[in-house]
C-alpha cells in the first residue's frame, strides 16, 4: 500500500512539472506580445506534441525577413507579434505533423529596437538596444539629462523618421505651452521628470516602444510655465511675473501697474493649463476690488487676460 501510495505522488509531481513547463501564449510578456519582430532578431520556439517536446531551437530573422521554422520551413517573421507568428506556424504542424501540437515562442535577442532621444540630455542620438527599454533606461544610454533639463518629458510616437525633430525655435514659438500634437500628428505621452529623477516616482517610467523619439526640452523653455505668472491684455505694463506663494489675481494685475482707463477687469479672465487641459476662470476683478466677490488665489503658469471695454 506505501508502495502504491509513492507511485501515485511520484505521479503527480511528474503532472505538476509537466503542466508548469506547457507553454500558453497568454503566459508571453507583455513587452514581447506587442513587439513586432524585426531583422536580426532571435526567437527560440518550443514545440510540444504527444506529451512530449518535439523540439526546441533558437531562429534568428534573416535578411529578408523569414525565420526557418521546424518542420516546415521558411515563414515571414518581421513586422508580426511571437503570438501572431505562432499562429502562422501551428496550422501546417497540426496538418502535416502533429496531433494537438503547442507552439511557445519567446524573444530572446532584440536587434531592431531604435530610439531617438533629444533636447536636455548629454549624449543625444539614435540608439539600437537589445531590450526594450523604460525613458530611464534611455535618459541614462544618453549620458544622463543635463543641467538644464526642464520638468517634462515628450514621448512622440509613430514618428516616421526619428531624425526629423522637434526644434527649439519652435518650442519657443510655443510661448510655454505645452505641445498638444507631436509632428506625426499623435497626442505626445508626457512623462513628469520632476516626480520621476527628483521624488523617485516609478509610476512616471515609462516603458518606450519601438521607434519611439523622446524630447526633453530645457527649462528654460517649456518649463519657465512653471514658475511664473502671465499679465496680459488692458494693464499698465503687461509682462512676465516671478510665482510668489499666495499670489493672486488682483494682486498680479497691481505688479502689472493697475488697470487702464479703457481695460474691463469684469470680464477678466485666467488661463490655466495642466498636462492634460487648458482651463478658462472668469473672475469680475472690479467686484473684488469692492469686496463683493473674493480674489482667485493663482498657480505657477496662470496666464491672466484683461480684455478691453466695450464704452
Amino acid at each position: 500500500m506505501r508502495k502504491f501510495a509513492k507511485l501515485r505522488w511520484a505521479a503527480f509531481l511528474v503532472f505538476l512539472v509537466w503542466a508548469t513547463w506547457i507553454p500558453c501564449p497568454a503566459s508571453a510578456a507583455s513587452d514581447d506580445a506587442a513587439y513586432r519582430l524585426g531583422v536580426g532578431d532571435v526567437v527560440k520556439i518550443s514545440i510540444l506534441a504527444g506529451g512530449k517536446e518535439q523540439v526546441a531551437k533558437e531562429m534568428v530573422v534573416g535578411d529578408t525577413g523569414d525565420v526557418t521554422v521546424p518542420f516546415i520551413g521558411k515563414l515571414t517573421a518581421a513586422g508580426l507579434t511571437i503570438n501572431e507568428l505562432e499562429k502562422q506556424i501551428v496550422p501546417p504542424l497540426a496538418r502535416d505533423f502533429f496531433v494537438g501540437p503547442q507552439v511557445h515562442l519567446q524573444i530572446m535577442e532584440y536587434h531592431s529596437l531604435q530610439f531617438f532621444i533629444s533636447g536636455a540630455v548629454k549624449e543625444p542620438g539614435v540608439f539600437s538596444l537589445d531590450f526594450i527599454p523604460t525613458i530611464m533606461d534611455l535618459i541614462a544610454k544618453a549620458g544622463g539629462v543635463t543641467q538644464e533639463r526642464g520638468n517634462l518629458a515628450y514621448i512622440l510616437r509613430g514618428m516616421k523618421d526619428p531624425t526629423i525633430m522637434v526644434q527649439d525655435k519652435t518650442l519657443e514659438a510655443l510661448d510655454a505651452e505645452v505641445p498638444t500634437q507631436s509632428i506625426a500628428g499623435t497626442k505626445p505621452i508626457i512623462v513628469d521628470l520632476k516626480r520621476l529623477l527628483d521624488e523617485g516616482d516609478m509610476t512616471e517610467n515609462i516603458r518606450l516602444a519601438t521607434g519611439d523619439t523622446i524630447y526633453i526640452p530645457p527649462g528654460t523653455k517649456l518649463d519657465q510655465a512653471a514658475t511664473k505668472i502671465y499679465v496680459q491684455g488692458k494693464v499698465k505694463k503687461p509682462g512676465v511675473f516671478e510665482y510668489q506663494p499666495g499670489m493672486t489675481a488682483l494682486a498680479a494685475c497691481i505688479m502689472a501697474g493697475g488697470f487702464d482707463k479703457f481695460a474691463a477687469p469684469n470680464r477678466a479672465r485666467v488661463i490655466r493649463r495642466t498636462n492634460t487641459e487648458r482651463r478658462v476662470i472668469t473672475i469680475n476683478l472690479k467686484n473684488v476690488q469692492t469686496g463683493d466677490e473674493p480674489d482667485l488665489p493663482l498657480q505657477p503658469g496662470d496666464r491672466i487676460y484683461i480684455p478691453e471695454s466695450w464704452l
